[in-house]
């Protein structure tokens, strides 16, 4: 039986996507091709048509996720008022929602541990996905230049994204909801210096 052409790029997207989610709720290490391929209804070796390897999924996978995370940032920000578009980004960021979500959610808290035990190649790729995404988010921010600005937002993200993980292991609701509550008013003030 023969597939449309846009069939095999379809496929991809379906494995990129779910592989995404697993990823950033179970690991990759508990996140097997295998178990990811049998819950799409394709086959194991179906994967090779698309990936040379689990690593290059790892990499598509962590793309995606960038991508989901800026499409529901700018969603949010598109909302802000006139001069409001960072507070609504860091308040997005750090809202519980995002915090609850760990599958849909920032690849960078679900994973950064994982990440850093990859092979340099594959943390360079990464890193280089990273920095263009928390690039196009330094328009929102305050500074002298597009350098200071861009350093600025590499550290409001990375910090975070640390503040994400940290919630995530608060069990109490309305203890989470606080803790977030006060990382979005520090980093809000500490920004705007």
């Amino acid at each position: 039986m023969r597939y449309p052409a846009q069939h095999k790029q379809q496929t991809r997207e379906k494995i990129v996507k779910a592989a995404a989610r697993q990823f950033c709720s179970r690991g990759s290490e508990r996140a097997g091709i295998g178990d990811l391929m049998h819950d799409l209804r394709l086959t194991h070796g179906g994967f090779y048509r698309h990936f040379r390897s689990k690593e290059e999924l790892f990499v598509a996978a962590f793309e995606h996720s960038l991508k989901q995370l800026a499409h529901y940032a700018d969603s949010a920000v598109k909302h802000a008022p006139k001069g409001g578009e960072l507070k609504t980004l860091i308040d997005s960021y750090l809202s519980l929602e995002h915090c609850d979500d760990p599958a849909g959610g920032c690849p960078i808290a679900a994973l950064t541990t994982e990440i850093t035990r990859r092979p340099p190649k594959v943390r360079g790729a990464l890193f280089n996905l990273l920095i263009k995404h928390i690039g196009s988010e330094a328009k929102y921010m305050c500074g002298a230049n597009d350098e200071d600005r861009n350093r600025k937002v590499r550290f409001l993200f990375s910090g975070m994204a640390g503040t994400l993980n940290v919630a995530r292991l608060i069990v109490d609701t309305g203890q989470r909801k606080k803790f977030l509550e006060d990382a979005r008013k520090f980093y809000f003030e500490a920004v705007k210096q």
